[in-house]
């Protein structure tokens, strides 16, 4: 998901981006829109991956985002406009939030993974808007397609590199009046923290297993991350499918699960409001 305005990059590395882009269109000569890509590390480092002089799909967000048309400012301004003839001279920090997020089209490739890489995989976007983060998050799951459950069984299934985070999405969801199910390994780590949690097979463990539980309706939203091990990958694959074909939500990183758990707190407390 994309956040407007952002939610996790700093202050600091916000200023070397703009720092950065203003410096490459004008000695790019750009005039009209420019598409730069940048990552920043954990430690707050920011890198250039690429900068193209055209726009992007994240610009039809933008737009709508700040209230500005600006595909239809860029054309002007190719056109022999100024951005003061446009009076668009400032930028634009909105009063609300909007997410934008991916739609993904899994369920029309049997047999592909849910879990992301670096290739392009959208075949659409949507987006949510509202006065905080975590409502227009699940505004934006919403329209995706991800129907995000008040109750039920949650699903927990993290390898040995985001354990760490078990205890905190556990108590998220179970702040939320979830129950939790998981497989060996995670419900030891949150038994060792006096989480309530029950065990359920793997895949290639056993029956009944967690597959089970999906297909009788029992899971109501998974949280699973990719494992080194053979046997644990080929699970995982087949627990991602059959959550896709069973509908079940699916969540495949820690920042995910963490802020779906604050999407559905607020879908809880806060009615969604329709505006035509």
């Amino acid at each position: 998901a994309c956040s407007l305005p952002t939610k996790s990059v700093s202050a600091s590395c916000l200023d070397t981006i703009r720092s950065w882009t203003t410096k490459l269109a004008k000695r790019l000569n750009v005039c009209g829109l420019m598409n730069c890509q940048y990552a920043i590390t954990a430690s707050g480092d920011v890198f250039l991956l690429e900068a193209n002089p055209r726009a992007s799909r994240t610009v039809p967000f933008v737009s709508k985002a700040i209230g500005h048309p600006l595909a239809k400012y860029a054309c002007l301004v190719m056109s022999g406009k100024s951005l003061a003839d446009l009076n668009f001279t400032k930028e634009v920090i909105p009063k609300h939030v909007s997410v934008k997020e991916a739609v993904l089209p899994f369920e029309k490739f049997p047999g592909a993974d849910v879990l992301l890489g670096p290739e392009m995989r959208s075949t659409g976007e949507v987006m949510g808007i509202a006065f905080d983060f975590s409502l227009s998050f699940a505004l934006a799951q919403i329209a995706a397609g991800q129907k995000l459950p008040f109750s039920g069984t949650v699903f927990l299934s993290l390898n040995d590199l985001t354990k760490s985070h078990l205890p905190a999405i556990a108590r998220s969801f179970l702040g939320l009046g979830f129950n939790i199910v998981a497989t060996s390994g995670t419900a030891r780590v949150l038994e060792l923290e006096g989480i309530p949690v029950e065990r359920v097979l793997k895949l290639h463990e056993g029956r009944p297993h967690a597959g089970d539980m999906v297909s009788n309706g029992q899971i109501h939203l998974m949280v699973i991350t990719s494992s080194g091990d053979t046997l644990d990958q080929k699970d995982g694959r087949q627990l991602r499918r059959m959550a896709l074909a069973y509908k079940v939500p699916i969540v495949t990183t820690v920042a995910g699960a963490l802020v779906t758990a604050e999407a559905i707190r607020s879908l809880k407390s806060s009615p969604i409001q329709m505006y035509a």
